[in-house]
């Protein structure tokens, strides 16, 4: 899409063996929730995985049934086919319960990636990441407002290994 190009960096085998895998956005997605023989290939486990999705990708994660009972958050072009999956979808950036988040508009990007650098590692390591990216003149403003998004789902919770 508008000439990016990116390159897998893993299988989806190895994907499914990560500690965390994010669900990223696309033009095509629903062309890859239509694939049996794509989706039968992505076997995450939120038991012993960290799963996230941002905009599109979490009707990926609706589709796969790792949803079911969970509220999301989405982009608005995707709102409607998650919603025809079965999955609220909260008028909100971002939202997690246990190892699942998820993330809606791009800008919300960083919310589901300093939620991950904190179930990992621990909260510091998550602002210590926001900060180095944050726009200069803002970055506690930027830091705190993020920490703020997520901080309700950060409940001490074992991260998975």
């Amino acid at each position: 899409m508008n000439g990016v190009v990116v390159e897998a960096q893993a299988t989806l085998r190895e994907a499914c063996a990560a500690d965390a895998v994010i669900v990223g956005s696309g033009r095509l997605t629903r062309d890859v929730v239509a694939d049996p023989t794509l989706m039968a290939q992505l076997q995450l486990d939120p038991a012993r995985q960290l799963l996230g999705a941002q905009c599109s990708g979490t009707l990926v994660l609706a589709r796969l049934g790792l949803l079911d009972g969970l509220p999301a958050c989405t982009d608005l072009t995707t709102k409607p086919w998650v919603q025809d999956a079965g999955i609220e979808v909260l008028d909100r950036p971002f939202v997690a319960k246990g190892n699942v988040a998820t993330a809606g508009g791009c800008l919300a990007a960083h919310y589901l990636a300093a939620w991950l650098i904190a179930r990992l590692e621990d909260e510091d390591a998550a602002r210590n990441a926001l900060h180095y990216v944050a726009p200069v003149g803002e970055k506690e403003a930027y830091v705190e407002r993020a920490m703020r998004n997520i901080a309700p789902f950060l409940a001490r919770q074992p991260a998975t290994a």
